[in-house]
């Protein structure tokens, strides 16, 4: 140690000394920095800081070097050999240049470490073949190899120290890195002159080739003027290319549609866009550099620009500033007549990026669009109600001539009357039918069409409903098959009528469409499902109607329309039965080759019913005993109805007391006995409803036996079955009803009555 202390003493000139740890300082700042700029840059722009970071780096070290070897006294002339001077310096920059190839290379702490320890033997290099360019006069030099050992080593460990250091970009690890690498170069420089030992050599003259301490000063000058050149530049070049890309940015901060503001860590506002003064007008006045945000807040309050915080306006301060802390995404802020969406963002040094858009249109279109939706849901009820309603009032008329076409059937009738009676029966069930799909149609857009769910026998259920066409395809001269598979034959969970709704949809069309050949519906079970297949002879349709043809009120053009009639809701009203079910609806045809239909399903199995004990039903209803009459009460408004009801029931063993409204049946119950009450649902004064009602709470009161109420009403949706069943009623027969429908009902109902007619005397 104090061999190194009186070399640093006694054999330096401190006056030189400074500059040459200046010119390392500097050289070694500048090139960290571009190196760490580097890292940043992508691959293809890495080639000039390739170049200026070794040539930086390499001419300060070297610098560095012969400036320390001009402020050291070695007691002789000296002079330097040129070409081992010049390869000295070459060492060094292409040391840097594999070191810096090394960092870039992104392998890992290891790779770093590689890169140090070769900049440390960089410099290393340098300094010896530097001090083997050295020619003294009359002496000769040598060294202290254990203090060239410490010399080594000592700079490479300093050197190395830098590969330790966190591997991210910023300024505290570049003034870190600059001071132990100069610190480096220089333990390595001093120690290793401190191991110079110079011995006395009489006759050894300096060579005339070699080069003079003043051409050594030039050098020097030199290799620091062009350092401190490609400094400058390279410093320039930085400024240009960081003020330009902040140009950029602020350009495209400023073209941003929303309003941006950074507030820093203290909460105070940096900078902002103009758009960010555009959305808060009220407020621009004191945006400026400084401000706070609570004071934005507060100046935002005076001018009653949140309603919200009316009444409450520190609570309101106190919460908006706990959100601006804890960041929860996007909130929306009502500002006078204006709405905002606010997007608070914390950045890593503690900062804030307060990014608002003004969503006055969008809160208007979104109001706007509820209100459409509203309209639209209106106007879909409305059209569902008028439905509905024309429903029933067609059902009533329609029942007149399907009731009265069936009591004029039990009459005598000639050949010609009976003709004339079936094109009546043949027009009106179509009615029917057109009538129940508009009906349909109404719930299923309605969202009240709701599908039960019993169990039921399949293949009883498939042949209910294929035979009810079986006549239609015999009478066309169709053959009609009609197979299921034994797989199917099982009784399975689901609403069999909505089945049978859809499948006779498809039989009557392929009977519809079909003049010649066959129409066949088979139904196979499998791990898939059901599947349920109509298939025809008949007309086809290309595939430019398959996709229309499940549209509403389509078929497959004008003219088939004309010629085979039809609504086109049956297509329509089967796929979204089958939707509802679970199930798929479709088709595959071509023209003139015919068409199959195929209804997928899900397999639901279901345990069969127990057998019923009772026997089967006589032919004969119950009440055809002419010793034994029953009395029925009928309430209904309209006129034509009440002529139905006694056309059907007068061949019957009954007395039938007809009445207009419901008033008038809870006065006729009050005043007498009746077997049955077959009431309508909506009528003046008293509806069917309340009308039940009374008559269960006068049967409490005194404590009569229960009298059975049919509700005869064209109102057919379930929501009307219920309501009359939550009256009082026992059974709902929807209107248009036929003949056996309702003589059903009454044999059922009043089979074990008490004669009320012996009652009433």
């Amino acid at each position: 140690m104090n061999t190194i202390l009186n070399c640093l003493v006694q054999q330096h000139d401190w006056r030189i000394l400074p500059f040459a740890l200046l010119v390392s300082v500097f050289s070694l700042l500048i090139a960290l920095s571009l190196f760490d700029r580097a890292r940043n840059v992508a691959r293809r722009s890495r080639r000039v800081y390739l170049i200026a970071v070794p040539l930086v780096a390499g001419l300060g070290v070297w610098s560095t070097h012969f400036i320390a070897m001009k402020a050291y006294d070695i007691g002789v002339p000296v002079r330097y050999d040129i070409s081992e001077t010049v390869v000295s310096l070459v060492l060094v920059v292409v040391a840097f240049y594999v070191a810096m190839q090394l960092a870039l290379a992104d392998t890992g702490r290891f790779g770093r470490v590689v890169a140090a320890l070769t900049c440390g033997l960089g410099v290393a290099a340098m300094h010896f073949m530097g001090m083997a360019g050295l020619r003294l006069s009359g002496a000769s030099l040598s060294w202290n190899a254990p203090l060239v050992v410490v010399a080594v080593l000592g700079g490479m460990l300093l050197v190395s120290a830098i590969a330790l250091l966190p591997w991210r970009v910023g300024a505290k690890r570049v003034i870190v890195a600059t001071i132990l690498g100069a610190l480096g170069v220089c333990w390595l420089h001093f120690v290793a002159m401190s191991a110079v030992i110079v011995t006395p050599t009489p006759g050894v003259l300096l060579p005339v080739a070699a080069a003079a301490e003043t051409t050594l000063t030039l050098w020097i000058g030199a290799s620091v003027g062009l350092l401190a050149i490609i400094a400058a530049f390279l410093t320039g070049m930085v400024w240009w290319s960081r003020h330009s890309a902040l140009g950029q940015l602020r350009e495209a901060i400023e073209a941003m549609p929303d309003g941006l503001g950074f507030y820093d860590a203290d909460d105070r506002l940096a900078i902002w866009n103009q758009r960010y003064a555009e959305v808060n007008p009220e407020v621009a006045a004191v945006l400026k550099v400084g401000v706070t945000f609570r004071e934005i807040l507060e100046a935002g309050l005076k001018a009653n620009l949140y309603p919200c915080a009316q009444g409450r306006e520190q609570a309101w301060i106190a919460e908006r500033m706990a959100n601006r802390r804890r960041p929860q995404g996007a909130m929306e802020q009502n500002i006078g007549d204006r709405w905002l969406r606010v997007q608070d963002r914390r950045t890593a040094e503690k900062g804030t990026v307060t990014v608002c858009s003004d969503i006055t249109d969008l809160k208007r279109d979104a109001q706007a669009l509820a209100e459409a939706r509203d309209a639209a849901d209106t106007a879909n009820r409305a059209k569902s109600q008028f439905l509905a309603n024309m429903s029933h009032e067609i059902r009533t008329p329609l029942n007149g001539v399907i009731g009265v076409a069936q009591a004029l059937a039990r009459t005598r009738l000639d050949d010609q009357q009976r003709e004339m009676l079936d094109l009546i029966h043949s027009s009106s069930r179509t009615l029917q039918t057109l009538l129940s799909d508009i009906l349909d149609l109404a719930r299923v857009e309605s969202g009240r069409l709701e599908l039960s769910d019993q169990p039921f026998d399949l293949a009883r259920a498939v042949e209910e409903a294929a035979q009810l066409y079986a006549a239609a395809a015999r009478d066309k001269g169709l053959q009609f098959f009609v197979e299921v598979a034994p797989e199917a034959r099982i009784w399975i969970q689901g609403d069999a009528v909505r089945l049978k709704q859809i499948l006779t949809n498809l039989v009557s069309n392929a009977v519809k469409f079909t003049a010649s050949g066959f129409v066949s519906l088979t139904v196979d079970a499998g791990p898939q499902g059901l599947r349920f297949v109509v298939q025809d002879t008949g007309i086809g349709f290309d595939a430019e109607t398959r996709d229309r043809l499940f549209s509403r009120f389509e078929q497959a053009d004008g003219d088939i329309t004309r010629r085979f009639g039809g609504s086109g809701l049956g297509l329509a009203i089967s796929q979204e039965l089958a939707g509802m079910m679970g199930g798929v609806l479709g088709c595959e045809s071509e023209p003139g080759g015919g068409a199959a239909f195929i209804l997928t399903l899900p397999l639901r199995p279901a345990d069969a019913p127990p057998a019923p004990t009772t026997g089967a039903p006589d032919d004969d209803l119950a009440f055809r005993d002419d010793s034994r009459r029953l009395r029925i009460l009928v309430a209904d408004d309209h006129p034509t109805n009440r002529r139905v009801v006694e056309l059907i029931l007068d061949q019957e063993a009954v007395d039938l007391v007809s009445v207009e409204d419901g008033a008038q049946a809870v006065e006729a119950c009050r005043a007498s006995v009746f077997d049955l009450v077959l009431m309508d649902m909506q009528m003046p004064v008293m509806d069917g409803l309340t009308a039940t009602r009374e008559i269960r709470l006068h049967e409490v009161a005194m404590g009569m036996p229960r009298t059975p109420v049919v509700m005869l009403t064209a109102n057919a949706l379930p929501e009307h079955i219920a309501a009359g069943t939550e009256a009082g009623a026992d059974r709902h027969l929807a209107k248009p009803f036929s003949v056996e429908a309702l003589l059903a009902i009454v044999a059922e109902l009043t089979s074990d009555a008490p004669q009320a007619a012996v009652q009433a005397a």
